[in-house]
């Protein structure tokens, strides 16, 4: 199976970071391939046994198939009664069955090399430490998360030693891998603020309290407004989702519910999947394992404070499928006395203050990503202010704000640290390759955004683009989008033009 050009470089990344670190992170978005990325990696580390932790039945399903179809690999599934052989080369097992002690006994400490982490933002709890402290000593250990935003990664931070790559869901939509979103804000005041907080969630029982008196009016706009569309809602309680599934049904959708004892569940899903039903409602069933392209609409009745449980939610709609161009998310006008209610714009934010900004730019209406764009352009006038009052920079040389606006990546201005060792100070060998590469290396504040800036310079220059230099000269001369100029276009119009000037014909 061919890679993908960010699932490639996201292998090479991984493979890389082992040499330094034990313990990485994978960040990409759902509907990315994160299956395939891991099983890429099993391959590699052959013949070193790969170990795979999964926490839902769904998601372990799936992984056996995809290692297989993309390596060949034949993966053995330990959870249950199902037991795999020490001689698999790839075991991927439920967390669930290996907290018990004596599952877990029966695997040597030293038995994996690799052990990977699915849906890895689960990674701090109980029942995950107790598996990963019998194996993670000789092991190297890869945790691949969907997870959003700065605040999760900072808690993961505890265990990861290194975010190894991290692809964003905007990246992946302007490559055309995944599908532009599009917010709908429906203009209904679904009242939260008696709804109860219980480990760190709205309760949803609660939940279902607030929002029981609206499932008509919601059922009336969806028929109304979007019953062409092929339609996932997500509710908080099973009865709910029967009621609002009946509800839309009484209004001439085609509408059924599923829940985990469902017996004809696998028969209403491919029912889904043929089109026969064009809606389908669960109460949290579906957020991971169930991939279903052609779903180009999302109803979330399930608010949420956690950012990687909407984005799995939001991701299930969001792959590419023939005929399908967009997503359409329906965003309810919640009322709540609190500020972390999860909503559309903290799928791509960075934190919460963007996430608002965000989200003023799509008002009632609006693209995902145009309204990131709008965002980034204020804050790109703001960078370009402040570099112009600027004048510590030395002459010819970059600083980390000016190099941030010339490659187009805000990121490397305002590095915000994840990682423990991301504070560090920068070091001789990070300033020495600095230089060469045109840095002021005095403008860099810490070790990890002096990695971060390392790593896309040379990301650039794996992909063949301009260097920082060209681009700032390609700038100068009114090149459009200079950024994204190959290094050999940059090459060739530079000595034109400044071959040019020199003949005094510029």
């Amino acid at each position: 199976m061919n890679l993908r050009p960010y699932q490639q470089e996201a292998v090479e990344a991984i493979t890389r970071g082992f040499a330094e670190y034990d313990k990485q992170l994978a960040v990409l978005p759902t509907g990315s391939g994160k299956t395939i990325i891991f099983a890429k990696l099993s391959e590699h580390y052959q013949p070193r046994k790969t170990l795979v932790l999964a926490h839902r039945e769904e998601l372990i399903a799936q992984a056996v198939d995809k290692i297989e179809r993309a390596t060949g690999l034949v993966a053995e599934v330990e959870m249950g009664e199902c037991n795999a052989s020490h001689d698999s080369p790839v075991v991927v097992a439920s967390v669930q069955t290996l907290c018990r002690k004596q599952r877990r006994e029966k695997w040597n400490p030293d038995h994996f090399g690799l052990v990977v982490v699915d849906e890895s933002h689960h990674l701090i709890s109980d029942s995950y430490q107790s598996v990963l402290s019998h194996f993670d000593r000789n092991s190297f250990v890869l945790g691949v998360t969907a997870t959003p935003d700065r605040g999760d990664k900072k808690s993961l931070a505890r265990y990861f030693q290194n975010i190894a790559c991290e692809v964003s869901l905007l990246d992946l939509v302007k490559q055309g891998y995944l599908s532009p979103i599009r917010v709908k804000t429906v203009p209904l005041g679904l009242d939260l603020r008696s709804v109860r907080t219980t480990a760190g969630d709205y309760n949803a029982g609660d939940l279902g309290h607030a929002i029981q008196p609206y499932l008509a009016q919601i059922a009336d706009v969806i028929a109304r407004d979007y019953r062409e569309r092929k339609t996932l809602v997500f509710l908080p309680l099973i009865s709910m989702s029967q009621e609002f599934a009946r509800l839309c049904r009484e209004r001439g959708i085609a509408a059924e519910h599923v829940d985990g004892q469902s017996k004809e569940r696998g028969q209403t899903l491919d029912r889904f999947a043929r089109n026969q039903t064009r809606l389908i409602t669960n109460a949290m069933l579906l957020t991971e394992g169930y991939d279903e392209p052609s779903i180009d609409c999302v109803v979330c009745l399930r608010p949420t404070k956690i950012r990687s449980l909407y984005s799995q939610i939001v991701g299930r709609g969001t792959r590419i499928h023939p005929g399908k161009d967009h997503l359409l998310l329906l965003d309810f006008l919640w009322l709540s006395h609190e500020h972390n209610l999860v909503r559309p714009a903290h799928l791509i934010a960075e934190s919460d203050e963007e996430a608002e900004r965000i989200t003023a730019k799509i008002g009632e209406d609006g693209d995902l990503e145009e309204a990131k764009e709008s965002v980034e352009a204020d804050r790109t006038a703001k960078l370009r202010k402040r570099l112009e009052q600027n004048t510590q920079r030395r002459g010819g040389t970059f600083d980390a704000l000016e190099l941030a606006l010339t490659i187009n990546d805000l990121s490397l201005a305002e590095f915000v640290p994840t990682m423990e060792w991301h504070g560090d100070p920068v070091t001789p060998k990070q300033a020495q390759v600095l230089a060469k590469f045109g840095m002021d290396a005095e403008t860099v504040t810490c070790k990890g955004q002096a990695c971060r800036i390392l790593d896309r310079v040379f990301m650039r220059s794996r992909m063949g683009l301009a260097t920082p230099k060209q681009v700032r000269q390609l700038k100068r001369f009114g090149y459009e989008q200079p950024e994204l100029a190959s290094f050999e276009e940059a090459s060739a119009f530079l000595e034109m033009r400044l071959g040019a000037r020199k003949a005094g014909v510029a």
